[in-house]
């Protein structure tokens, strides 16, 4: 059956340069969509930059430019570093598109005209010295559940997020004076009223989520959901429709999860599709949220919360990939801190194959990873070049050399065929379930046994004897493991395996199922898949 797969890689904001940390959190996301197409179903895959709020005014302010400046220049980088590392979306957008600012007031509408929306006057926090109402990215105080250093809305230290106003000791993060208090009117989004149907959500689905979502999920719950405000005196945003309201904009919280589903609709309606249709809640539609451990309550909470005020039947997030952090050394990669390796610095030293291929391998699904340019080298020399590569320099040079390159014709090794057949099942199973380290595993064993397989064999001994049927038969069977390489090994390896397909003479599109080469082909110059590097001296 031809499934529907929603998936949505989060939304980087836009006021830094990407680092190695976005990089691992988002490439699941990738390697999902890839497959999944090659599975033959209907894939949405989208993201854009977030580009409003006021981590953009302040870097604009730092850099003496606009936001608009800032968020133009930022996406544009990040529209640059996804192509480089081979990232296949969809749609990738941003959030100052007229599309998703005209879709997003119109939510905001409905959620409203649904009941989950209220005025409220209250006391909010307001700079004497700057003489504005402040946003939640503009103060900073302690964090009222760890005491720590935190931003107006969230803690870095035990990722809760919470409302401006519980923040303890506040001051104004632009001249460093303390807030006051002052009334003000905001439109009030009802979250505490979905106490009851997030937690019926995360019993259901949370089962197959990783573990950090499943407790961080929890301990959220726990706490008790208080109301969000959903509207903010801001003056970089989306305006917010309503009289009254002219000088606020929609908050940054509500609008830019809200991009799945303007991205998502866009690539539907470009299709053809019924975006409310494909949405619908059912079994043929999996929906996936790919993003870091700090916005796990975003997709678990107040995302879900926002689709269930729609009204409109959608499916919450099914499936939430969300990973640990990247360090560098021992400190966790910051675009605040600086202390980071950009997407872009790395793609200019290395093949993408070798950096998807290694936070593949070392994806942080359930704890920190350390990286160093050393070991993705390793990683490279060992596997790609070592394993991979040598499988298919070894036996496409040996016919290139005594057989001009014709494969002969053979039987394929019957437990070859069920063991590739099995590759497929087991890999697809990890893949599906978000488990990037175990399908990278099972891909190695695969390159693995095909060595050991033509080692074991001895071809170049085979075609001494008078009757070369075990040689044609193992070579048979080793060009149609690296056929069925090209496919398995295509979510990760996306360069390589478009060379093996040229080499091959196969469909230029991967499928998820085997195959086979033609019988006689003659095989064109063996391409060198991957360069062997030297390890750098520091």
């Amino acid at each position: 059956m031809k499934r529907k797969i929603l998936l949505g890689g989060a939304w980087p904001y836009a006021n830094y340069s990407l680092h190695v940390g976005h990089l691992a959190a988002l490439l699941p996301g990738d390697v999902l969509a890839r497959y999944f197409r090659q599975h033959g179903d209907e894939v949405i895959y989208v993201s854009g930059s977030d580009t409003h709020g006021t981590p953009i005014t302040q870097r604009a302010k730092k850099e003496g430019t606009t936001p608009s400046a800032i968020a133009h220049k930022y996406h544009e980088e990040f529209v640059k570093a996804f192509k480089a590392m081979d990232f296949s979306y969809d749609l990738y957008t941003a959030t100052f598109t007229d599309y998703h600012e005209e879709h997003v007031r119109q939510m905001l509408v409905d959620i409203y005209n649904n009941g989950y929306l209220y005025e409220k006057e209250k006391q909010q926090d307001y700079c004497e010295t700057c003489g504005k109402f402040l946003a939640d990215r503009e103060i900073t105080g302690l964090c009222p559940v760890c005491g720590k250093p935190a931003k107006g809305d969230q803690c870095d230290h035990c990722l809760t997020s919470f409302d401006p106003e519980d923040l303890k000791d506040k001051h104004c993060i632009t001249c460093g004076n303390p807030t006051v208090q002052r009334p003000n009117h905001e439109m009030v989004f009802a979250l505490s009223r979905f106490q009851n149907k997030l937690e019926d959500y995360y019993k259901k689905n949370s089962p197959a989520w990783r573990t950090n979502a499943v407790n961080e999920t929890k301990k959220y719950l726990e706490q008790g959901l208080p109301d969000r405000d959903a509207t903010r005196n801001l003056e970089w945003g989306i305006k917010v429709p309503f009289e009254g309201y002219e000088d606020k904009r929609i908050y940054v919280w509500f609008e830019a999860v809200m991009g799945y589903l303007t991205a998502g609709r866009k690539v539907a309606e470009e299709r053809g599709i019924d975006f409310d249709e494909f949405m619908q809640d059912g079994d043929d539609l999996i929906t996936y949220y790919i993003h870091g451990k700090d916005n796990i309550p975003f997709h678990t909470v107040i995302f879900p919360a926002l689709i269930m005020a729609l009204e409109k039947g959608w499916q919450c997030p099914k499936m939430i990939v969300s990973s640990e952090y990247v360090k560098l050394g021992e400190d966790k990669m910051s675009k605040s801190k600086g202390n980071l390796v950009s997407i872009q610095e790395l793609a200019d030293q290395f093949d993408p194959d070798s950096i998807r291929f290694f936070f593949t391998v070392n994806n942080p699904e359930r704890r920190d990873i350390s990286f160093s340019e050393g070991e993705l080298i390793a990683a490279q020399n060992k596997f790609l070049c070592g394993a991979f590569g040598h499988l298919v320099n070894r036996n496409v040079s040996f016919l290139k050399k005594k057989f001009k390159g014709v494969v002969p014709a053979g039987t394929v090794d019957p437990e070859i065929e069920a063991q590739t057949q099995k590759m497929y099942d087991e890999i697809g199973a990890h893949l599906e379930a978000g488990e990037l380290r175990a399908a990278a595993e099972q891909m190695i064993q695969y390159i693995q046994d095909a060595n050991k397989y033509y080692d074991t064999q001895a071809p170049w001994t085979q075609v001494k004897a008078e009757d070369k049927t075990a040689f044609n038969n193992t070579t048979a069977t080793c060009m149609y493991i690296i056929a069925n390489m090209s496919n398995l090994l295509n979510p990760v390896l996306t360069r390589g395996c478009a060379k093996l397909r040229t080499m091959l003479e196969l469909p230029e599109t991967p499928t998820w199922s085997p195959i086979n080469i033609k019988e006689g082909l003659v095989l064109g110059d063996c391409p060198i898949l991957y360069q062997r590097l030297e390890v750098k001296e520091n």
